[in-house]
């Protein structure tokens, strides 16, 4: 009887152990690499002071009220590129433990696939929503008004965003061994996601082409659900969002489905 009450308790250990351990390494390194965190935070917060002030009044997305301002208007999207940089960043560490050899020391030993899928990506999905709750705090600044509402629909819209972005990042990482092909890789691949996220226009003022293209993209769903938590519902519908449910089923659905495809490609065969 012993032996089987021990080996469930063996088996988790197996499991939440090296999860645990990959996502704190991930976690740590972050912390130490003060260079990432300024990179990670400051260049969108430098986005959204350059672009918001420059374009100022000489751009009026459609639903925009005489009180909101294209600052106000930018500043979700300001936060969804704060998570999307974290993506990308955290993802670097999968070809770097590659190259090092730590990943190959990770794969030769008895560690379930999924246990490094979700400690490498929960690590990236934490630092981004972090990073994103911490720029949340400046949301007054912009004129947003943060209830509590506001922010647990902002809380989870800013989750599953980072948990689908970290898993995407991931997938692409895995079998890459540049860390520059990654990064160029990514950036044709991410930022062009985020453009047509509608952070920076709303899909209502767009060529049509481009808004089927906005429509066919999760991360717009993302955007919706994040700017309907901090606008109002008038507001929204002014600008042509979506209720925020909406958005949160649909990323949701993106980040599960990243997380299998993941979780598949690391259970092939691995390269040696």
């Amino acid at each position: 009887m012993t032996d089987h009450t021990a080996s469930p308790i063996r088996d988790g250990m197996a499991f939440w152990l090296p999860t645990w351990s990959l996502f704190a390494r991930e976690v740590l390194r972050f912390v130490r690499q003060r260079n990432r965190v300024i990179g990670s935070l400051g260049t969108p917060l430098l986005f959204w002071v350059l672009l918001g002030s420059g374009i100022g009044e000489s751009m009026r997305p459609p639903g925009l009220g005489q009180g909101m301002g294209y600052l106000t208007y930018f500043f979700p999207g300001t936060l969804m590129l704060v998570v999307l940089f974290t993506a990308i960043f955290s993802s670097f560490s999968v070809i770097q433990d590659r190259n090092e050899g730590f990943l190959q020391g990770v794969l030769v030993a008895p560690v379930p696939r999924l246990a490094i899928v979700l400690g490498k990506v929960m690590g990236g999905t934490v630092l981004g929503f972090g990073q994103g709750m911490l720029l949340l705090l400046l949301a007054p600044l912009a004129g947003i008004s943060l209830g509590w509402e506001a922010v647990l629909g902002a809380a989870a819209a800013i989750f599953l965003s980072a948990l689908g972005l970290s898993a995407l990042g991931f997938l692409m990482a895995w079998r890459m061994d540049s860390v520059q092909g990654f990064h160029a890789v990514m950036n044709l691949l991410l930022m062009p996601m985020w453009l047509m996220s509608g952070a920076l226009f709303p899909a209502s003022g767009a060529s049509p082409w481009l808004r089927w293209a906005m429509v066919a993209n999760p991360l717009t769903y993302g955007m919706d659900a994040l700017r309907g938590a901090l606008h109002s519902g008038a507001e929204r519908a002014a600008m042509g969002g979506q209720p925020p449910w909406v958005g949160l089923a649909v990323m949701g659905a993106f980040a599960v489905t990243m997380l299998l495809l993941s979780v598949w490609v690391a259970s092939r065969q691995e390269r040696g």
